[in-house]
């Protein structure tokens, strides 16, 4: 079963041979894993830092380069599987220093349904969830914001969205229910939109 807090399927392989380590958010180890099986991509190993870190975003970077500085000389090429995700350009500059590249976007929202096609969406007032989100809404979401104990808080978070858009990676009923049933315990309206993997499987695939 996969950890959906942190993920590591790589033993540690010699440079010279085109080795890319994948270090990326642990909301994305599924996709990245069904990404890498569906292609072939046996020259990538993944390392992925907790999820929980979208809601300390300041904790990314230090983490980002404490796992490059552990794996770098392991490694032909390191490939940062985060986008901006509320660091504010910061870890597009670490990246820079360091010398690694990272995925476009500023969130995952974004590279999922394409960068180009979000931002002419500009749907200020939606609230997202992908099939991780989906899976882990109580963990990431309700629990954390305090909800279950204090639902009252609910309008105060939530008063400004109008609508949630369930961005599915993958055709799963059971998922797509659970998004269902996020929205509704939300009190917002309901969309689904199948994206599949967007521009995370261009990003790699072109790795």
């Amino acid at each position: 079963m996969i950890d959906d807090q942190s993920l590591t399927d790589t033993g540690l392989a010699a440079t010279g041979q085109g080795r890319i380590l994948l270090l990326a958010c642990g909301a994305l180890a599924h996709e990245i894993l069904a990404i890498k099986a569906a292609n072939g991509f046996a020259h990538m190993d993944l390392q992925c830092l907790p999820a929980i870190l979208h809601n300390h975003p300041e904790r990314i970077i230090p983490a980002i380069e404490a796992a490059y500085n552990k794996h770098q000389a392991q490694y032909d090429q390191i490939f940062v599987v985060y986008a901006d995700c509320g660091t504010g350009g910061q870890l597009f500059e670490k990246c820079k220093e360091l010398g690694i590249e990272m995925i476009k976007g500023p969130h995952c929202y974004s590279f999922f349904e394409g960068n180009d096609a979000f931002e002419a969406r500009d749907e200020m007032t939606a609230f997202y969830l992908t099939d991780f989100l989906a899976r882990q809404f109580d963990a990431f979401v309700w629990e954390p914001l305090g909800l279950a104990k204090h639902p009252e808080l609910r309008d105060m978070y939530f008063g400004n969205y109008t609508k949630l858009v369930y961005q599915a990676q993958t055709h799963d009923p059971a998922l797509l229910a659970k998004a269902q049933d996020c929205a509704a315990r939300l009190g917002l309206s309901f969309e689904h939109r199948f994206t599949g993997y967007g521009d995370l499987e261009v990003a790699l695939k072109s790795l």
